[in-house]
């Protein structure tokens, strides 16, 4: 017997779309950079005792800002630690405070208390820094402050702590805060117009020399102790004259008393 081997046309598909082989897998879709930043304050395991046993989870405290005056504080449980972080940081978006920020400190101080948690702020001057605790530091970085001066007394919970320096920021009088926000923008006027003025007065001038040439010379502007370095000489050439004349005058007398002689 022989054997017939039948073969099928290929016929090539123009409908369906080629697959490139060597291009990578995309693994979950690219998460968009936020508006706030987190920061992870503290993990905690916890049990429940239920019929069957314990049953243990995992609470997390988060703290969410965007550095410019924004922040928020939120608590949640889960199974897993990034579950529990993902609700809590939606749970903070929920709960957003503004903090009243004035040359990048806190406008006056506050003592403000929750629970057996007290914390003390107080404005502190540009340049010093951030002088603060864990829990405090965080929420001032996060609100966008650069100068803070705070004290933390009693119980030393974190939880209970953040939510006072929260109730610390929402404290603050909105008619007092204009009004240290308007003093302190006339005290940084006055500040730039005092720099201008002294740099228009050490302006160097170009003024013509007796020859002709271009000579730069300095403004009119001149501190007491200059002009006090440039009057001593003449006192000197004046001191120095009156010596002279004293000397011309013994040396006449001595020689009026020999010519009597």
């Amino acid at each position: 017997m022989v054997e017939t081997v039948v073969t099928t046309p290929t016929v090539e598909r123009t409908d369906r779309t080629v697959k490139n082989i060597m291009r990578p897998r995309s693994f979950g879709s690219r998460r968009e950079p936020s508006e706030f930043e987190e920061r992870v304050i503290e993990v905690r395991r916890v049990a429940r005792t239920v019929k069957g046993g314990r049953r243990i989870r995992f609470r997390v405290l988060v703290v969410i800002g965007n550095k410019k005056g924004k922040v928020g504080m939120g608590i949640a449980k889960a199974n897993d630690v990034a579950e529990a972080v993902k609700k809590a940081v939606a749970q903070a978006k929920k709960n957003m405070i503004i903090v009243p920020i004035i040359d990048g400190t806190i406008p006056y101080d506050v003592i403000s208390k929750h629970g057996g948690a007290v914390v003390m702020l107080k404005p502190a001057a540009s340049g010093t820094s951030i002088v603060a605790g864990g829990a405090v530091r965080a929420i001032a970085e996060l609100a966008g402050i650069t100068d803070l001066l705070s004290k933390m007394m009693g119980s030393s919970s974190k939880v209970n702590n953040i939510t006072a320096t929260l109730k610390a920021f929402t404290s603050f009088n909105p008619e007092y805060t204009e009004r240290v926000q308007k003093y302190a923008d006339n005290k940084s006027k006055s500040t730039k117009v005092a720099v201008e003025t002294a740099e228009i007065k050490t302006a160097p001038t170009t003024t013509k020399d007796s020859v002709g040439v271009p000579t730069e010379s300095v403004g009119k502007a001149k501190s007491k102790k200059v002009e006090k370095a440039e009057a001593k000489p003449e006192k000197t050439e004046k001191v120095k004259v009156k010596k002279k004349v004293k000397l011309e005058a013994k040396k006449t007398i001595k020689k009026e008393t020999k010519a009597k002689k």
